[in-house]
């Protein structure tokens, strides 16, 4: 378990240095449209619709360890060579290149993927997977923090005093991406790895096994009518603010890091209550707190006063921190929970399948509709005119972004409705655990604090808007 976690910490090097802003700063240098932001964007999960090779790669060799370390440094193989051969030869790679190579990267990596989820659900026990993740999530954040922000300011710098070396600064990091990359591999590699003998029956008809699993099916539908929301929306908050609101790769940085930290406060209390109650129940507290920071995304940018926009942005960083935390421990952990663990890799496999189309299908869609709404905008202003003067106040503003960011809102609304029909062991009555977390939070815990209070407000917002007590 303590490889697994130095694999991750690697790992965390490797993305953090080639995804997020970074990503999106260096594709715009290469002159990437918004279609070409949203494919980048897809490409990560697009390349699951592959996994059901990694599925046979396992029945032939009955090795998961095996089939994940290899895909491993397969996969980042590539991030060396996106860095060493424009390095050697200026000018030699565009934004086709990149898009070429990140596409082998990811599909090797999605490989490793179903193999990899298999292998830890033996090594770590059923009862401590939300502490455990939960703890690797936090050490992972902490690194993500400390290295995005040492590299955003290291950028700028760049950007500076040295203007035309900022492309090959991108691509330096994709080298030390690479490297750190294939030392987690090799730290992946010495994890034990217990034999398993899978059924030899034709691959189709395994995959036939998870989808007539009602209750897994519930879970698949939710699941991608969730990651269509927000894939939608995300990969353009970092477009937004580079694009519409002028803001710098540290500025950002900082936003992402302030996300991250209260991920990091917030991730084992998560975690902790998870393994008390059940995974459903903490993604019905916390999805409606990303919700309402999407609704945020809205308002930003329709103040005339960047400190009044910077301090909203720091809000809804700070709500999808709070919120990624509890969804993403909880999504992986349910899919976990309601996979058989002798065909967990085929349950695991069919989900990320599944929910692999609709992820990669939101960024694509929503390069559209930003090049769509490119040149349309609506503006709400309310005006008070009295006798000496008037007074006008912006109440919202949508244009290109914001309007993919309200709809990723609706469509996120519209699939909470389908968690509710999903079932899993030990679930508690949702009422009943926002009671004990705040009890607990407010009692014992001065950290756990900010949930206490978001919780309050999640549950105020909702029976507003719904108009009905929240279930």
């Amino acid at each position: 378990m303590r490889l697994v976690i130095g694999d991750g910490l690697a790992a965390e090097v490797m993305t953090t240095l080639t995804s997020g802003a970074f990503l999106v700063a260096m594709a715009l240098m290469l002159g990437a449209s918004n279609l070409q932001i949203g494919v980048l964007s897809a490409l990560p999960t697009f390349t699951n619709i592959f996994q059901l090779i990694s599925i046979w790669l396992v029945r032939r060799s009955n090795n998961r360890r095996a089939v994940t370390v290899i895909c491993t440094i397969l996969a980042r193989i590539p991030l060396v060579v996106i860095g060493v051969v424009p390095l050697i030869f200026p000018g030699a790679a565009g934004i086709q290149f990149l898009i070429v190579f990140l596409s082998v990267f990811y599909f090797f990596g999605s490989l490793a993927g179903p193999s990899w989820n298999a292998w830890v659900k033996d090594l770590v026990p059923e009862s401590m997977l939300g502490s455990y993740f939960s703890r690797r999530g936090s050490y992972t954040q902490t690194l993500n923090v400390v290295l995005s922000l040492a590299a955003a300011l290291g950028v700028d710098y760049i950007r500076k005093q040295y203007p035309q070396n900022e492309l090959d600064t991108y691509y330096l990091l994709f080298l030390l991406a690479g490297i750190a990359g294939l030392t987690g591999a090799a730290i992946l590699s010495r994890a034990p790895e217990q034999q398993v003998y899978m059924d030899k029956e034709n691959i189709f008809r395994l995959l036939k096994r998870p989808l007539s699993d009602l209750n897994f099916v519930r879970l698949l539908v939710f699941n991608s009518a969730w990651v269509f929301a927000m894939s939608i929306a995300q990969p353009f908050f970092t477009v937004y603010m580079m694009k519409g609101m002028g803001l710098s790769l540290s500025y950002i940085t900082v936003l992402t890091i302030i996300s991250q930290l209260f991920g990091i406060f917030t991730i084992r209390i998560w975690g902790t209550f998870a393994d008390r109650y059940s995974n459903k129940t903490i993604i019905a507290i916390s999805a409606p707190l990303y919700i309402i920071s999407l609704i945020l995304w809205c308002f930003v940018g329709i103040y005339t006063k960047m400190y009044a926009n910077i301090i909203l942005l720091v809000i809804v960083h700070i709500l999808m921190g709070v919120a990624n935390a509890g969804i993403n421990l909880s999504i992986t952990n349910i899919g976990l929970k309601l996979a058989p663990a002798k065909d967990a890799i085929v349950y695991l496999s069919a989900k990320n399948i599944i929910t692999a189309v609709f992820s990669a299908l939101g960024p694509v869609a929503g390069g559209i509709l930003a090049d769509f709404f490119e040149h349309k905008s609506l503006k709400v202003d309310a005006v008070w005119k009295g006798e000496t003067h008037s007074l006008q106040l912006h109440l919202v503003a949508l244009h290109e972004w914001n309007f993919l960011f309200l709809i990723a809102a609706v469509i996120a609304v519209i699939s909470l409705e389908m968690l509710m029909v999903v079932n899993e062991t030990g679930e508690v009555e949702k009422n009943t655990v926002v009671r004990i977390m705040r009890s607990s939070i407010k009692n014992n815990l001065k950290d756990y604090y900010l949930i206490g209070n978001l919780i309050t407000l999640h549950d105020r917002f909702w029976g507003y808007v719904l108009r009905r007590k929240p279930s």
